[in-house]
């Protein structure tokens, strides 16, 4: 048994048994691209209308396994997202064309195996991962989350009632369930207790008029004989009163007659009940409740419920498969507070980031298709502007505010030309050039505002950064660069070509791109979404070589094939 690639050794894992499938070992060389906003996407209310209004939150378009491995090389979003919720394609065959089962449910692990292992990297270590699926898959991802964030971490099953009506035109057992995998990042997470509610709390009473306020009676017997607390108790009336027949307390002597003494043992209102009870004071219970496994329709809404909010919010049923405000709710209040950030890579018709919006959570969600643009942008401007008050409006008094701000994926870095030579994309500028090279050699991207320190375009440590130039460095350069950086820090030079006399400076490290980048991703690769065609494929190491070692036997060039790859690229001098 061994652990995922990208989990190495980071924290211990379960010895697990593994799903086998088609194409579980061809693994895609994920290529990091960098975010690119769109301003004019962007969306925030006209005035502050709270000190909790938020306003960073992202709406990501674009492939959703490309965005999370670029949110993956991020350190201002990796290991801080503290709530994930996606509802992936059921993979009930509708979500395929023309292909046999046994291909469906290979790609579709494939595709979840993928993006599990990005999403548990992204999570904080007190965070939690939510996914929704019906019967068709649950109990294979159960297997393959046990495999990627470890057994332990299984936290419920959620049995969520999705619908609230018999379903008896069904031919065989009406569906009626939806169920909700629930994983925990670490021991760390700790669920919040839910408040209770009106019935819960009408079972506090106080006929005795206790002074430390209403109480729950509790049987004080058990149904097993103990001869330890088999005796006699005389209640208020003076008779005595003995456990039933095979029964016992469920205190000892000593501890009974404690209770006796504080007043915690209840007879009746006349004192001479059969059988007492202990109180329970509503006073000394925890804030809230424990939650449970099974969410009938009442706590969490329905399939049908959800398709009436999308109604009151485009006046017309606007798509397939929504979920209702309130299962989010409820999730979020378990595993989030305000504040928190909140996931989901599956956004759909955006009802995740509606809710955490107006729960006061921050929140990233990701989609590929065309309804970002047709749904969840304008969904998110009523959520906004307070216009929308459907779903769990009414409940969380919302009002509007915050904001969001909107992204695309970058193309790829690097594409090749008619002739077949790898070359920069000509979208890309000296910044973009740049961003992208930290993402690959995991730098953050973190550009200095002080004339002084130009060359520091991305940090790994307070003393470790890099720079990224397409022009050619001689040694007079190289040797001002390294005065400049000093030899307190280091400094990873990302060149298109330099003196190598220039190789001495003990405080710089030169690399040529693209050879130093060539090898890490595959390029020019924008779909890993349900298509046959897009299950991974594993490429012979040959070929790799091959790439890396072509510019050597272009041997005409002083640096071969880089003129190519960097004409569109810019000068940043």
């Amino acid at each position: 048994m061994t652990d995922s690639p990208r989990q190495g050794t980071k924290r211990q894992r379960d010895l697990k048994l593994e799903l086998t499938w088609v194409g579980k070992d061809h693994r895609p060389r994920l290529e990091p691209r960098i975010l690119l906003e769109d301003p004019e996407k962007n969306y925030h209310a006209a005035a502050r209308v709270t000190d909790t209004d938020q306003f960073e939150n992202m709406l990501i378009f674009g492939d959703n396994l490309l965005a999370l491995q670029s949110l993956a090389t991020d350190p201002k979003v990796k290991g801080k997202v503290k709530c994930i919720f996606i509802d992936p394609p059921y993979n009930t065959g509708s979500a395929f064309e023309h292909y046999d089962d046994g291909m469906e449910h290979s790609l579709w692990l494939s595709m979840m195996r993928e993006r599990l292992e990005l999403l548990d990297e992204l999570l904080t270590e007190d965070g939690s991962l939510w996914i929704s699926l019906d019967d068709n898959e649950v109990h294979y991802l159960k297997v393959l989350c046990d495999e990627i964030i470890g057994r332990r971490n299984f936290l419920a099953n959620i049995v969520w009632q999705s619908k609230d009506t018999p379903g008896n035109n069904s031919s065989g057992i009406a569906q009626t369930h939806n169920h909700v995998l629930v994983y925990r990042k670490s021991e760390k997470f700790t669920p919040n207790l839910l408040g209770r509610t009106e019935d819960q709390l009408s079972n506090y009473k106080n006929p005795d008029d206790d002074p430390r306020g209403p109480w729950l009676g509790t049987p004080l017997t058990r149904a097993e004989f103990r001869e330890r607390d088999y005796y006699p108790l005389k209640n208020r009336a003076g008779r005595q009163v003995y456990p039933p027949k095979g029964s016992s307390w469920r205190r000892p002597r000593s501890k009974m007659d404690e209770l006796e003494q504080e007043g915690r043992i209840y007879w009746g209102k006349n004192g001479d009940a059969e059988f007492p009870v202990e109180k329970k004071y509503l006073s000394e219970v925890k804030s809230g409740v424990v939650n449970q496994t099974w969410w009938p329709y009442e706590i969490g809404g329905s399939t049908r419920n959800a398709s009436a909010e999308m109604k009151g919010i485009f006046g017309a049923k606007a798509f397939d498969t929504p979920k209702p405000e309130k299962l989010i709710h409820r999730i979020l209040e378990i595993a989030t507070n305000p504040g928190d950030i909140i996931l989901d890579s599956f956004a759909g018709s955006g009802t995740t980031g509606a809710v955490a919006h107006k729960m006061g959570r921050r929140w990233i969600m990701v989609e590929l298709g065309e309804h970002a643009h047709t749904h969840i942008i304008p969904r998110m401007q009523k959520v906004i502007d307070g216009t929308d008050q459907g779903g769990i409006s009414q409940a969380v008094g919302w009002k509007g505010g915050g904001g969001f701000r909107y992204f695309k994926l970058a193309p790829t870095l690097i594409k090749k030309d008619k002739r077949g030579n790898e070359i920069i994309n000509p979208e890309y500028n000296a910044e973009m050039l740049a961003e992208a090279c930290c993402k690959l050699k995991g730098f953050a991207f973190e550009p200095s505002a002080s004339r002084e320190l130009w060359w520091q375009q991305g940090r790994s440590s307070e003393r470790d950064f890099l720079f990224v130039t397409t022009r050619y460095m001689d040694y007079a350069s190289l040797q001002d660069l390294s005065e400049e950086v000093g030899p307190e820090r280091t400094l990873l030079v990302l060149v298109k070509a330099y003196d190598r006399e220039g190789e001495v400076f003990d405080n710089l490290t030169l690399e040529k791109i693209p050879e130093s980048v060539l090898h890490l991703a595959e390029w020019d690769k924008d779909d890993y979404s349900l298509k046959v065609e897009n299950l991974p494929k594993a490429a012979p190491e040959k070929e790799l070589v091959t790439t890396a070692q072509r510019a050597e036997r272009r041997g005409s060039r002083k640096m071969a094939g880089v003129p190519d790859l960097f004409a569109a690229a810019g000068d940043d001098s």
